[in-house]
């Protein structure tokens, strides 16, 4: 099993597995973070300081329940459903960002949080 993450915002508490990627362990190393969160769609996106590269891998068609840093706003994101980038139903990113993982259980509970509450990333003992 992957090292595990809790996000915990005022409105909406989870969890997520991390891959083994370059740039989930740097944010692994960086925990624990705070920020204030951004929505755009059924995305949850907040600045974090991590300063990663874009990833070979990285993508802008998301699944729902994926997690991902955003490279161009240093930002951490949450997918849960479409954004205003997306064509028909599916989910989208802005512009590529390097996935770092999934939520573990359903995503939606994210869809609760609102502009500017305070979200934080910590490590699950």
């Amino acid at each position: 099993m992957g090292k595990r993450i809790r996000i915990r915002a005022e409105s909406a508490m989870g969890e997520a597995e991390l891959n083994e990627t370059p740039t989930a362990t740097m944010l692994w190393k960086s925990l624990p973070v705070e920020g204030f969160a951004n929505t755009w769609g059924q995305e949850v996106y907040f600045k974090i300081p991590v300063d990663a590269e874009m990833e070979d891998n990285a993508r802008q068609v998301m699944e729902k329940g994926e997690i991902a840093y955003w490279p161009m706003g240093q930002a951490f994101c949450i997918f849960f459903g479409p954004t205003p980038a997306s064509r028909g139903n599916e989910i989208r990113a802005y512009s590529p960002v390097n996935v770092l993982g999934r939520i573990v259980g359903d995503p939606a509970v994210f869809q609760n949080v609102k502009d500017g509450e305070r979200v934080v990333l910590e490590h699950v003992e």
